[in-house]
């Protein structure tokens, strides 16, 4: 999944944004059962970047005992 925002805040503001706002949605990914990697790029050419793995799946001795 690609998703895109277009933003109209200053360049100044992108920059202080950004960092706030990738960890907002990576607090919310680090939740999910899911690899993922999210990268905002600012209008001035910054990047902030993070990636999350998905955790390892549960053997059958691990599935059953969850499940009790």
């Amino acid at each position: 999944m690609n998703i895109r925002f277009t933003s109209s805040l200053t360049p100044d503001d992108e920059n202080v944004l950004a960092p706030a706002l990738l960890t907002a949605l990576t607090s919310i990914l680090d939740m999910l059962p899911i690899a993922y990697a999210v990268r905002i790029e600012t209008s001035d050419s910054q990047v902030f970047q993070h990636s999350g793995s998905c955790p390892e799946p549960l053997n059958a001795d691990e599935r059953a005992r969850s499940a009790t």
